[in-house]
């Protein structure tokens, strides 16, 4: 009998599998029309910023997917998917430039229940401890670390358990108080005072890696309904994410294991699916195929607010090494600074719409650069400067648009070494992404000295939620029983 192979993948990439040659999948909240049918794959934003990790420099990395959770769901609940295989992916030295993935960390999930007999698929009691019996759906991890540059070598860091979801009474430890039937927790300044999941998930890996995988508040905020409404803009704008819970993979990864601190890296994260390889020869059907890339995602709002429909698929299926031939046009002449220029500023801005090589310098290839000599980034904390977790002093939200700059020892910068503080140096939970973006946009910084218009954006300034200032950084997951959508 003739061999017939057969490729077909698992879960949604069977629906997709027709269209793996001619477009691919996308990345971020909504960012392209096909990943939006996988949300266990769908990435939702990349984190990258210095910090000192338990006295040691380090590389604070996050990735956050399946986006939009309404929290409390049930009786089946969100959760990482066993069948995707999650990777921050990192480039040193020369591969920056290249936009080449020098080392992978990835992290592969396993789920079991304690008893399938039951509709209870998470809770069988109230969970004191992660893992207990009163968790019924339990996830547990791997992380491991590819070294490209030694024939893709495999380092099995460790292992994790993933907490359980904010339900509400079944998971009271996250809620105000320790009562299921409060909103959840705000973020707070030191490690002694995270809820008692999220301490008991963080994983000391050891060699001063230290990781996190586990449902939190989106930490991404910005009116993106108004703004995808004909840039139509409300004052005060509504978070199109809040009251919404993602899951989150972070790892903090020592200096040391980079290369040192002198020098910039570049960060950016994909997910993928595992193939099935149907064989038919009177014999076993079926053996596992190769890992398919079903979204990728790097800076902020790239593939979002800049690459056409036509090429939104094509971007996340392909690598940071093909960007520039690819994708720079979207960069250079961004379709987004012509419609505001003409829907807010009336045209008359015409410098900011062509010869964009200063966003071309961000956004190609599409890496979150981060500059590592500097000293560690000032973290956002409530929001203000008050309160019992304050921002720390010079933080803005804005990055150097609001005056929060860092020294390189690296790079001249913008004279005498200053960078920016956070977005487009590293990305924090804080940064407004979407004003910083848009100041850019409307700025022309070609020129000496750069010509600044703004700050500008959505009339959105701050998270529903206070972050914590310790890792992992991101905000308590949402309530399932108490929160609220604007």
């Amino acid at each position: 009998m003739k061999r017939i192979t057969y490729l077909v993948s698992r879960g949604v990439i069977a629906l997709l599998a027709a269209h793996l040659i001619g477009t691919a999948h996308a990345s971020s909240h909504q960012d392209a029309p096909l990943i939006i049918r996988d949300p266990s794959a769908n990435t939702t934003d990349v984190y990258a910023f210095v910090q000192n990790e338990n006295g040691i420099k380090s590389l604070v990395t996050a990735l956050g997917v399946y986006p939009h959770e309404e929290p409390g769901v049930g009786p089946n609940k969100y959760n990482f998917d066993d069948n995707v295989l999650y990777q921050i992916q990192v480039a040193t030295g020369s591969d920056v430039a290249a936009g080449k993935t020098t080392l992978s960390y990835e992290f592969q999930f396993n789920t079991t229940f304690r008893n399938q007999n039951t509709i209870l698929q998470s809770y069988l009691d109230v969970i004191n401890d992660i893992g207990d019996a009163g968790q019924n759906l339990v996830q547990t991890y791997t992380v491991t670390k590819v070294d490209h540059r030694q024939h893709d070598h495999r380092t099995l860091l460790g292992t994790g358990t993933v907490p359980p979801n904010n339900q509400g009474v079944a998971t009271a430890f996250y809620n105000q108080g320790d009562n299921g039937s409060n909103p959840a927790k705000d973020g707070v300044a030191t490690e002694a005072e995270l809820d008692r999941y999220t301490t008991q998930a963080i994983k000391n890996l050891g060699g001063g890696y230290f990781a996190f995988a586990g449902q939190r508040d989106d930490g991404f905020y910005a009116d993106i309904l108004a703004i995808f409404d004909l840039l139509q803009l409300r004052s005060p704008g509504k978070d199109s994410q809040g009251g919404f819970n993602i899951h989150l993979m972070a790892l903090v990864i020592p200096l040391s294991e980079l290369g040192g601190d002198q020098q910039i890296v570049g960060v950016y994260a994909t997910t993928s699916r595992r193939q099935l390889r149907i064989l038919r020869d009177n014999g076993d059907p079926r053996t596992l195929g190769p890992w398919v890339q079903v979204a990728r995602q790097g800076n902020p709002l790239f593939n979002e607010g800049l690459v056409a429909i036509a090429d939104k698929d094509r971007y996340s299926r392909t690598s940071p090494e093909v960007d520039n031939a690819l994708f720079r046009r979207y960069a250079v002449t961004p379709e987004l600074a012509h419609l505001i220029n003409v829907i807010i500023f009336n045209g008359t801005l015409p410098d900011v719409e062509t010869g964009r090589t200063d966003i071309a310098g961000i956004f190609i290839p599409d890496l979150i650069k981060v500059d590592l000599s500097t000293d560690p980034c000032r973290l956002a904390g409530n929001g203000t400067q008050q309160g019992a977790n304050p921002d720390d002093p010079g933080f803005s939200r804005l990055s150097i648009f609001g005056g929060d700059t860092l020294i390189s020892q690296i790079q001249p910068g913008f004279g005498n070494g200053v960078i920016p503080g956070g977005w487009p140096n590293g990305r924090r939970f804080g940064d407004d992404v979407v004003d910083i973006a848009v100041t850019a946009l409307i700025s022309n910084l070609r020129v000496i000295p750069p010509i600044i218009r703004g700050p500008a954006g959505d009339n959105l300034d701050f998270n529903d939620m206070a972050y914590n200032k310790v890792f992992p950084y991101e905000s308590t997951p949402q309530n399932g029983r108490n929160h609220s959508h604007p």
